[in-house]
């Protein structure tokens, strides 16, 4: 029986993980579940899965959650924390065995040190915690022994890939990309875009947040940050490719010129469920997962290199990434306030790649960066864009 505590559990991820656990109830248990606003889904899950704990964002929200639980009988009631001690509270309990971070955002960045310290394994789907303190994170990885399992569908296809490599080195990583639903779009297309059609992925069902991103290609920048500190490779071998069908999920590339890549439909459900019962494999038809139909593609299979003029976020965030520093810390930190401020009405979807550009211009990198220097300097930036 592994015991998993979800950070993020009313998200995308975090549902979709309860859904494998509860087939697999003889597998896996609920340690704590998170969740920032969504208390009806959260008090549902409370119901089914029992955990010791529950963290919700606020002391408001929690207060109002432990006057629900009152009305609730013959059900565990969990303990109620709040705020980022709540959240490093969950992430290290000593009954889990894993955690799983799907929290969005920056935020994770503290839980997933919590967590390494206390000699948790991770199952990781919180890709801005590697872009701001990923040295910080692998440095800490490294000297604890812990596994940090990828959950992104991307960085776990090059897992499953790597686990054949032999210890030969890797010549390229491919990471896929969809295009997002604005792929072969103009820069004066992209300034007539509206919000509703940049939420409509063609391929993937994700949170607001990651789903713009998506639209903007930032989220393949940051995929690229991520994937260097994961795999420990150069940001020089790590290769975008556009392929819209989302059928190969990510590839590797050998030196003999072998290319070993991760197939299959594009459902979440299957990187969840290898970082659980890694290096075992769930039968995940019990789950509905597909099986790929390689006769009944609509359109084969297409690949084409990314538009780097018209989606300028990509190399934006491989400039920072090789500058290194605070540059990823205030790259995030300034997408993730104007992506709020497009989901709220208050920009062009063009101005968040606008803004980051001339913010980027501005920045004057600092390094050697501690912790709470990387967390003053996030707050520093988001005051300025707000």
């Amino acid at each position: 029986m592994k015991h998993i505590s979800i950070l993020g559990s009313t998200g995308s991820i975090g549902t979709q993980a309860l859904d494998i656990i509860a087939k697999y109830r003889d597998r896996f248990s609920v340690t704590a579940l998170s969740c920032a606003r969504s208390l009806d889904l959260l008090m549902e899950q409370v119901e089914v899965f029992e955990p010791a704990a529950v963290c919700l964002a606020d002391e408001a929200g929690a207060r109002e959650f432990a006057k629900a639980l009152q009305g609730k009988s013959g059900i565990r009631r969990p303990e109620v924390l709040y705020g980022v001690d709540g959240l490093k509270t969950i992430a290290t309990m000593g009954e889990a065995d894993l955690v799983l971070n799907s929290l969005m955002g920056m935020r994770g960045l503290e839980p997933t040190l919590a967590a390494i310290e206390a000699g948790k394994d991770i199952a990781f789907a919180n890709k801005e915690t590697l872009v701001v303190g990923g040295e910080l994170v692998m440095s800490a990885v490294k000297r604890k022994g812990i596994r940090l399992l990828p959950v992104d569908s991307e960085h776990s296809a090059i897992f499953q890939s790597l686990q054949g490599s032999a210890g030969n080195p890797v010549k390229r990583i491919i990471l896929t990309a969809s295009g997002g639903p604005f792929r072969g779009y103009s820069r004066k297309q992209l300034e007539e875009v509206t919000l509703e059609q940049a939420l409509k992925h063609p391929n993937w069902s994700m949170g607001s947040k990651i789903t713009i991103d998506s639209a903007s290609m930032m989220n393949k920048g940051l995929e690229v940050i991520e994937a260097r500190w994961l795999f420990d490779v150069p940001l020089d071998q790590i290769q975008i490719v556009v392929h819209p069908q989302s059928v190969l999920h990510s590839a590797v590339e050998f030196a003999d010129g072998s290319v070993i890549g991760q197939m299959g439909t594009p459902d979440m459900r299957v990187p969840i469920g290898y970082a659980f019962s890694y290096p075992e494999r769930l039968d995940l038809a019990e789950t509905t997962v597909k099986s790929l139909d390689f006769f009944g593609l609509p359109s084969g299979m297409d690949f084409y290199p990314a538009d780097r003029d018209v989606f300028r976020t990509i190399d934006l965030a491989y400039e920072a990434s090789r500058t290194g520093g605070s540059c990823p810390v205030v790259l995030n930190g300034a997408n993730e306030v104007l992506v709020d401020k497009f989901l709220k009405g208050q920009i062009r979807f063009v101005d968040i790649q606008d803004t980051l550009v001339r913010v980027m211009d501005k920045h004057v990198p600092k390094f050697g960066l501690s912790l709470e220097e990387i967390l003053e300097e996030d707050k520093r930036i988001r005051e300025i864009l707000r």
